[in-house]
This record gives structure tokens, sequence and C-alpha cells, in this order.
């Protein structure tokens, strides 16, 4: 059957739909009225601002049907129209929470004056018990999965490396503190001085996960720092830095590539969440192909291996973890228009959950690959599926998603700063 809202035809596979119902915090509703046979009429409940047009994998809307085999569709219009109370939903958002993009509000669903008449003990009536038990099975089925998706995201916390065992805090005079038996590891800085730390191992390629919490308050003219970077004129350096900014105004992402000592391809962004209030995941996947920047498992920048084309790329130099909390203020914040503000300090960050699934670099230029220590050879004997790990069509969308919200510099679209030009992998990378 055919769901039409104001002539937007909404299709939606019955249980998919009612699995979304199920999970309290994803969502995506349609109004249901005037429900007779196998069609039904509603007014349509989505805001007038919200699209899914930029994202069509992410959510089922026009894509899926909704098929009523067994009661009618007055019976799953009498189920939605008695679901208004769940708590509001997101449009636009996937099953794992990875699409920033939020409703300016909830949807509704609507009463309807054929539906309401309904009994609330439809039990009694016997041709839909098998039908409604199906609908409460998969209800139920979906609460379990939401369950059984925080318990193994719990478990993997679990698995996280030990701080004391992965990295040496380097500098700071006692501001950098690992806590809690190597769980947590915060970095402080003051007037003196900021700190910092380094991973004991170095990375020839892999898979590296991190949260952070940031400086909250007033951060203008920090900098929390977290990059690998080799040594030496001709280093490479695959950089995050977040760049704070006055009490109420947004941090800025900066991201830079290095390849054989040469930066200058800054991409900068807006976060689309208060990245004060709660750690989240910021990763780089490295790999001979490719170099993606992740904020929760979202890729926001892929820089690619261009090496056919001329462009050098980063993959014969192993590269060490770094991460410091330092004062910029003569350009971190508004080009060091704002100062730091001591009066706030000390500003402290914090890390836990540090993941690397990689090529650890051994003696006599080898490489250690894996999780667990593989054999000793050539890189990605043992790697995981990182190794060959590329963005799919729609990784792709949800990154060009990213940047065409929340992207605010993009070296590739300055031409006032290349006087001879832009840098050639501007006219080839994605």
């Amino acid at each position: 059957m055919v769901v039409t809202c104001e002539n937007v035809p909404l299709h939606l596979h019955v249980q998919q739909h009612l699995t979304l119902l199920g999970t309290l915090s994803m969502s995506t509703r349609d109004a249901v009225g005037n429900c007779s046979g196998t069609t039904c009429q509603c007014r349509c409940c989505y805001p007038a601002a919200a699209s899914c047009a930029a994202l069509p994998p992410l959510v089922p809307t026009h894509t899926h049907y909704l098929q009523d085999h067994t009661a009618g569709a007055r019976w799953l219009g009498w189920l939605l129209d008695r679901s208004r109370n769940h708590p509001p939903g997101t449009l636009c958002h996937s099953y794992l929470s990875q699409t920033p993009y939020k409703t300016p509000h909830a949807p509704r669903i609507l009463h309807s004056q054929n539906t309401s008449s309904i009994s609330p003990f439809p039990f009694l009536r016997a041709p839909h018990i098998f039908f409604l038990w199906y609908l409460l099975l998969t209800t139920m089925a979906a609460r379990v999965s939401l369950v059984l998706s925080v318990l193994l995201a719990c478990s993997a916390a679990l698995a996280a490396a030990n701080f004391n065992q992965e990295f040496d805090i380097t500098w700071g005079d006692g501001r950098g503190k690992i806590r809690d038996n190597g769980q947590l590891l915060t970095l402080t800085l003051d007037r003196t001085s900021g700190s910092g730390f380094q991973s004991k191992h170095e990375y020839l390629f892999g898979k590296i996960d991190m949260q952070l919490k940031l400086v909250p308050g007033n951060s203008a003219g920090t900098v929390t720092a977290y990059y690998l970077s080799s040594q030496g004129n001709t280093h490479d350096e695959i950089d995050f830095e977040f760049l704070g900014n006055v009490t109420g105004e947004p941090y800025t992402l900066h991201t830079n590539v290095f390849t054989q000592g040469q930066g200058q391809r800054e991409q900068q962004f807006r976060l689309w969440f208060d990245p004060t209030k709660d750690f989240h995941t910021y990763s780089i996947l490295w790999n001979p192909k490719h170099v993606i920047f992740m904020v929760d498992d979202l890729p926001i920048r892929d820089f690619r291996n261009l090496e056919s084309k001329g462009i050098a790329f980063p993959k014969n130099q192993p590269m060490r973890l770094y991460s410091s909390l330092w004062n910029a203020d003569d350009w971190a914040t508004q080009g060091g228009r704002v100062k730091t503000d001591w009066s706030h300090a000390p500003f402290s960050a914090s890390y836990r959950n540090f993941r690397a699934d990689a090529c650890v670099a051994v003696a006599g230029g080898k490489t250690r690959c894996g999780a667990t220590v593989g054999t000793e050879g050539s890189a990605g004997a043992a790697a995981g599926d990182w190794y060959n790990q590329e963005l799919d069509l729609t990784l792709q969308q949800r990154m060009r998603w990213v940047q065409r919200k929340y992207m605010i510099y993009n070296y590739c679209t300055d031409p006032k700063r290349y006087a001879q030009g832009l840098p050639a992998e501007c006219s080839m990378q994605q």
C-alpha cells in the first residue's frame, strides 16, 4: 500500500518501520489517517525545512514499500496513531547515529478519525491475532537489538588500550597525567606551560581511534593537537587540531596533511555538536591508498594517493601519535584577534579509549600488523580490513554532505593564496 503525504509518496517496509518505532531514539514516523482497504491518506508530518534528498541511503524513505499482508491499513494506522507518545525521533539519521542532521522539531503522528474508533483491545478480533503478535515481536526484537548494541559498545570500550602501556608524557612538568589505572589521560595548560604526550610505537599505516573531550568554556587561544608525524625536514604528518573559541562560539576543527615536509593542505570544519560536553571519537584511517579523517565514524576528508599523477603521499615514513595542549593565541582564534584569557586557566582536555589496529614499525624496516601481532614482513600481511579500505558510495555521500554543511575553509578553493595556481591535487581529489 502507498501512504501519500501532500503529494509526497512515502513507501516504508512494515518490519523496518516498526523496528525504527521500537528503538526509542531513532524513528521516522508517518502521519496515517483516513485509512480504508489498502489506501491511506495523510497530512505530511515532516518539518518543511527537513530534506533527505542529500542522503538517500540513510533512512527508509521512498525506496522502501509499506506492505500489509494480514490486517489491512486500518490496523497499521491505529498502531501508528497510538505511537504518538514515543520520544522525539530524528530525521535523516542512520541506525548507527552517524549522520549529524537533527530535525527542528519531532514529527508528530496525527490522530485519525477513521482509526480512532478501533478498539484498543484488538486481540478480541481473532483474524488479527497473529498480525499483532508479529508487530509486538518485531518491536521487542528492535529493543533487544538496541540493548545488544549498547553491550557490544561497552565491551569494545573495555578492550581499549592502556595509556600507561602505549604512551609517554613527554613535556609539561606534571601537567599531563594518566589516571584511572591507565584508562584516562588528561593534559593541562596554564600561563607557565602546556603539556603533551606521544606513543611508544611508530606506525606505518593503521586505523587510529581516540576519544577526546575538549577544553570547555572560554577556550580562546588554546589549541588541542592530535596527530601522526615522522621526524626531520622531510617529515610526513596527518593533523587534527582543535582551535578554541570564546564561550558560546564553536570550536574549529583544523585538518592538514604533510608529505615530505610540505603541508599547506588545510581544511577546516565546524563540529555539529559541542565537543566539550562529552567524549567523541576522532579517527585516522591511513593505508597505502588513502588518508581518511573521521569524526564519530563519519568521514570528513579523504586525501587520496595520487602518486601516479606526481602528488606525494605519506607511505614510507613510520609515524608516532602525538597530542598536546598549548597556547597559540597569536593565530588560533579569529586569526589571533582574540587572546587567551588566563583568568579561566588551567585549561584541560581529556582522552580515553585509544585503539590502534596498525602496522607497528620494528627493527630492520619491518612491520608487525594487526590487533594481535602478526608475522614480521610486508605491511598488510596480517593487517585488518582497514589496510585496503576505501569509502563506498554511501560514505562518500556522507562525507560530501558534511563538507557542504560544515566545511568553512578549503585550500583548494582559495585561489588568492596561490598566485601560480591551485595545487595539482585540487583538481583530482574527491
